[in-house]
């Protein structure tokens, strides 16, 4: 049985004020299979582009942020979200995918139809962050 998921890319805009990003991970939210994920993947050549001056390391720990506040209650990345991780998983994908000026923000939110909310997760990934 397929259902329906949304899903939002997690975008690195290392100069605000420039607005330039580059896709560097994935949100998805079922609500049916009551699945939450994250996935990140940072390609420093393409940060570096953008900002020769950026800190991989540090926007690399921001996206971990990001995806640790997916993990499920009770698991150490979970804790690490702090009070945000005893959220319902749809809670958390709003509050994950409002918007923000920062370094790392989420896009726009998109809609799909899956069998497979992790499989989902990978393709998009693959598709939408690593791909070039």
């Amino acid at each position: 049985m397929r259902h329906a998921y949304e899903y939002a890319l997690l975008r690195v805009v290392p100069r605000i004020e420039r607005g330039e990003a580059i896709n560097a991970g994935v949100l998805v939210y079922c609500r049916a299979l009551d699945f939450l994920g994250a996935r990140v993947y940072l390609d420093p050549t393409r940060l570096a582009m953008l900002d020769a001056d950026a800190d991989a390391a540090a926007v690399a720990r921001a996206l971990d942020a990001v995806a640790a506040g997916c993990a499920d209650r009770g698991t150490s990345a979970a804790r690490h979200a702090g009070p945000a991780g005893d959220e319902d998983r749809g809670r958390r994908f709003r509050r994950l995918t409002a918007p923000r000026s920062t370094v790392v923000q989420a896009g726009p939110v998109h809609t799909g139809i899956t069998a497979d909310p992790a499989a989902a997760l990978t393709h998009l990934l693959d598709t939408l962050v690593r791909s070039r």
